[in-house]
Parts: structure tokens; C-alpha cells; sequence
């Protein structure tokens, strides 16, 4: 039986247990944010190999963002009710099971529903293993203990491009996915055997399971009439119509379920609308910009999967090495100037990016770009947590942080489905140099144009937040396709991400 959460033991992390907890949490986690990152330079030899179009690449990166940004929320609340470890090593085996079909699919349609099924897993893990840590450490080690998971998740964030890129090259984009299950049979065990269950001991057994239904259907729909527009045909249109109701009967479902996975109070604050508001346009432009880079390295450049992984660190590093600074900084000055600069200097990034075409150099043409972008993120993501968590109750600030992930993860989703539609890219422009190199300089200055649209926003809606608010933990941090999810607490007091 689990054990509710506020008699768990207290682990310290220096103990054998809580080295263990560190490690299955690690390695969890990463099995998520690696393969976020490095599936997209795997994107042109998947095309090649399996003869797919522009439309179906972009369904392998958008069935795994639906499924898991429609449901990390529902995800939390799983674990506190039927046991945290129980549910994070049900997510790790079903991504696992998932990665596997996705390594063996025989053509595109069952490795994007295999993608689908990744991000089912990806739900339940994600805000999973943080709550792990939150219910198991002793209070005077769990900070450290979410700074060290982190870190290290940082890290691997870091890494993940590389190392797609180097199993891409080497022995095959399958091994992108294969990679996951090893992983897998490692973590599942340590967790089962050393890492403490705990559970809410309030959690009530009700779960808002037809708002996470139509809200990941809403997202289903309106990216598949964006990802088809170009044929105009009838089922197009349905499915533009039926995801715009199934975005409304979402909001009218939270707005009279008695817990909603989306309480709509949450945006009684104006501060954390806005700040939402501007995650959205961050983020959509980030999940646009990774998308298409790199392939446009890749096609138009002549990198291979690996130069293309290589290529695209800085940014990340930056992020590693920077975020825990400006944090500091952004708690000095307010999140103001921060979150209106950083955007400003990723849109510059951006448009820098027009430099990189058919016989660009590495370091005068794509580092820079990179190097801008990096630290316009470096500006603007630990901010931008901060702002989140300030905006809202302290016992309210796991959801917060759960919604302003999943926030980001529907912009990216929409912008990879959207963005080549803007730009008048067609089925098969990824085969093309010539033809994707246009398509792409049509879509940098889209990309920045919605940064300075958050920035505008954040310039005239983002105040300073109250002296005593509450900061983020999780201050390193490297993945660039959303912000990191911080620890909440709850009603019991160690409540995971994502808990209503």
C-alpha cells in the first residue's frame, strides 16, 4: 500500500537510498527530454528511409508533443492517488514499450502512432520523478537534491542532439528510439527496489479524465487541419471546426468538473495570463526554429545528422552554465526587462539565421546566430519560472508550473505544424535545397516576429512579483522545448508537478 506522503522516510542524499532515488529519477526524466531533442535530426535520414513527406516528419514530432501536452497534468494527479513510484515505473516501461515499436516501425503511420504512445509514457514519468524526490528527501536535502536532477537533466538535454546525431550516422535512426529501452530496464528495477512509494494521502480518486481527453483531441484536430491545410479538402475543414469545439467543450468541462484538471480560477491572475500568454509565443517560435534548423542544416547546409546535432549545443550550453545566474539577477531586477529582452535577443538570433544557407560556415555564420538565441534564452527561461510561480498561491504552485509546461509544449506542437504552412513549404521541399532554403527564410522572420510580439507583452503586462514569493528550484536547466517543471506544494505539503 502507499504510503501517504507526509510519513514517507526522510532520505537524505547521501545515504545508498537516496543515491538511488538521484539515479532512477535521472534516468527517467532523461528518457523524456532526450528524446524531445534529439528526434529532430534524425528527421531527414527517418524521411529518407521510410520515403515519408514533410507532413508525416512532422507528425513524428507532433504525435509525441499531443499526447504528453494533453495529459502531464492528468499525470500528476495519477500518482498522487495511486502511488508516485507506481505510476513513474509504469510511465518508464510504457515509453520504453513505446520507444521499441517506434525502433521496429516498418513505415511512418506506426512510428508516429508509436510516437503518440511515447508521449502517453512521457505524461506519466515526466512530472512523476521530481515528485519522487519531493516526497522522499528530507526537507534540508531536497533542494539540493532537485538542483543535482536538474543538472544532470540538463546535461542530458545537452548531450541528446549529439548523440542523436551520432546514432544516426552510426548505427541508425532506429537507435534514437532502441536507445530508450536499456535505459529502461535499469531504471524500473532500482525504482521498484529502492526508491520509497508514497502517495497523497487526500487525493480523492476523481480524475478529470474528459478534459485531458478533449483537450489533447483539440490539439489532435486543430494540428491536423494546420499540418493538411494545403489541400483544402472537406476533411481539412471538419477537423478544424471539430478541434475548435473540442477546445470549447474543454474549457466548459473544467469550468463545471469539481476537479478539473484545469481549475479556470488559476487565471484569476493577471500576471500569470500574461506570462502564460507570452510562454506561448516563446515557445511556439522555439519549436518552429529547432524544427526547421535542423533540417536546414542538414539539406541545405550538407551537415550530417551529427554535424547537426554538434551544431546546435551552444545554445544549451549556455543555457547550463547561465540559467542559475540569471535567475539571480531576474530576483534583483524583476522579471520585466528579462522577459523582454531575452525574446528580443532570440528574435535577433532568428533573423541572423538568414546567413545560413547553401555553403554557410560554421563559426561566422551559424555560431553567432546561435550564440544570440542562447543567450536570449539564458535571459528569459528562469525568469519567466519565477514570474509563473509568483503569480500564483504557494500551494498552488506545482499546477502552475505543470500548466505553464504544457503551455509550452502546445505552442511548439502548433508551430511545427503551422509554421511550414506559413512559410509555403510543400510535401516534399525537404528533398529539395533549393526549395527548403526559401521556405526556411520565409520562416525565421515569422519565428522572430512572434518573439517580439511576447515581448511586447511581457513589456506592458509583467510586473515585479511580491518580496516573499516563492523561487524556482529547478535553476539549472537546458532543455530548450519547454520550461522546467518545479515541484509544488500542495495540500499534504509534497505534492509532485501537475496535482489540481
Amino acid at each position: 500500500m502507499a504510503v501517504p506522503a507526509q510519513h514517507v522516510p526522510a532520505v537524505r542524499i547521501s545515504s545508498p537510498t537516496g543515491r538511488w532515488i538521484l539515479l532512477t529519477t535521472v534516468l527517467g526524466s532523461s528518457m523524456a527530454m532526450l528524446d524531445s531533442t534529439v528526434v529532430n535530426v534524425a528527421l531527414p535520414t527517418i524521411g529518407r528511409d521510410l520515403n515519408a513527406d514533410l507532413a508525416a516528419l512532422q507528425w513524428t514530432v507532433n504525435a509525441y508533443m499531443v499526447t504528453l501536452a494533453g495529459l502531464i497534468l492528468l499525470g500528476g494527479s495519477l500518482g498522487d492517488h495511486y502511488g508516485r513510484r507506481k505510476v513513474f515505473v509504469l510511465g518508464v516501461i510504457w515509453f520504453a514499450a513505446a520507444s521499441l515499436l517506434c525502433g521496429l516501425a516498418p513505415n511512418s503511420g506506426v512510428l508516429i502512432t508509436a510516437r503518440a504512445l511515447q508521449g502517453i509514457g512521457g505524461a506519466l514519468l515526466t512530472p512523476g520523478s521530481l515528485a519522487l524526490i519531493q516526497a522522499s528527501f528530507h526537507p534540508d536535502d531536497r533542494g539540493r537534491a532537485v538542483g543535482l536532477w536538474s543538472g544532470f537533466g540538463g546535461i542530458g538535454a545537452a548531450v541528446g542532439p549529439f548523440l542523436g546525431g551520432w546514432l544516426v550516422d552510426g548505427p541508425g535512426w532506429r537507435w534514437v528510439f532502441l536507445l530508450n529501452v536499456p535505459l529502461a530496464l535499469i531504471c524500473a528495477p532500482v525504482a521498484v527496489r529502492h526508491v520509497p512509494e508514497s502517495s497523497d494521502g487526500r487525493a480523492h480518486g476523481r480524475f478529470d479524465v474528459p478534459g485531458a481527453v478533449l483537450g489533447a483531441l483539440a490539439l489532435a484536430l486543430v494540428t491536423y487541419a494546420l499540418v493538411e491545410a494545403s489541400s483544402g479538402s472537406l476533411v481539412v475543414v471538419l477537423s478544424a471546426v471539430l478541434g475548435v469545439l473540442a477546445a470549447v467543450a474543454f474549457v466548459y468541462v473544467e469550468k463545471r468538473s469539481p476537479d478539473p484538471m484545469l481549475p479556470p480560477d488559476i487565471f484569476a491572475s493577471r500576471q500569470f495570463t500574461a506570462v502564460n500568454v507570452v510562454t506561448l509565443c516563446v515557445y511556439a517560435a522555439f519549436g518552429g526554429f529547432f524544427f526547421l534548423t535542423a533540417l536546414q542544416l542538414q539539406v541545405v547546409v550538407g551537415y550530417s545528422a551529427l554535424g547537426a546535432g554538434t551544431a546546435l549545443l551552444p545554445t544549451t550550453a549556455l543555457m547550463l552554465l547561465l540559467s542559475a545566474r540569471s535567475g539571480e539577477l531576474g530576483e534583483r531586477i524583476g522579471p520585466r526587462i528579462p522577459l523582454t529582452v531575452g525574446p528580443l535577443l532570440c528574435a535577433a538570433g532568428m533573423l541572423l539565421m538568414l546567413r545560413v544557407g547553401p555553403g554557410a560556415s560554421y563559426v561566422p555564420d551559424v555560431l553567432p546566430a546561435l550564440l544570440v538565441l542562447g543567450l536570449g534564452m539564458v535571459a528569459l527561461v528562469a525568469p519567466l519560472t519565477a514570474t509563473v510561480l509568483a503569480s500564483v498561491e504557494t500551494s498552488r504552485a506545482g499546477l502552475a508550473s505543470g500548466v505553464n509546461n504544457a503551455a509550452a509544449r502546445a505552442a511548439g506542437l502548433v508551430a511545427v505544424a503551422a509554421l511550414p504552412l506559413l512559410a509555403g513549404m510543400g510535401p516534399e521541399a525537404y528533398r529539395s535545397a533549393a526549395a527548403f532554403d526559401a521556405a526556411f527564410r520565409r520562416a525565421m522572420p515569422l519565428c522572430a516576429a512572434v518573439l517580439v510580439v511576447g515581448a511586447a507583452i511581457a513589456f506592458t503586462t509583467v510586473r515585479r512579483p511580491a518580496p516573499d514569493c516563492r523561487r524556482p528550484e529547478c535553476r539549472t536547466h537546458g532543455c530548450v522545448t519547454s520550461p522546467p517543471v518545479e515541484p509544488g506544494r500542495a495540500r499534504t505539503g509534497t505534492a509532485g508537478p501537475g496535482r489540481p
